[in-house]
């Protein structure tokens, strides 16, 4: 399930960054500072059950700023 959200968040902030490039900067921070922070207190566990809890959050702020930024560069393409 969270997958699928992820997912179609990645999707909504491509179009948008297709879309309005310059208006798809906010979502994508807000997007990954609330990841971030999931990633920051997963962390928090000691050891290997830190890295472990904090990979799922990581790896998705990571898709989420590729998607922008295909995004903005499909736009950038264009030839209008």
């Amino acid at each position: 399930m969270i997958i699928a959200v992820v997912v179609g968040v990645c999707v909504v902030l491509a179009v948008l960054a297709f879309l309005v490039p310059r208006l798809s900067r906010h979502p994508e921070r807000g997007t990954q500072r609330s990841l971030g922070a999931g990633a920051r207190t997963g962390g928090k566990a000691p050891g290997f059950l830190g890295r472990l809890f904090s990979k799922p959050f990581r790896t998705s702020s990571r898709a989420v700023g590729r998607s922008g930024s295909a995004g903005r560069r499909g736009r950038g393409r264009m030839p209008f």
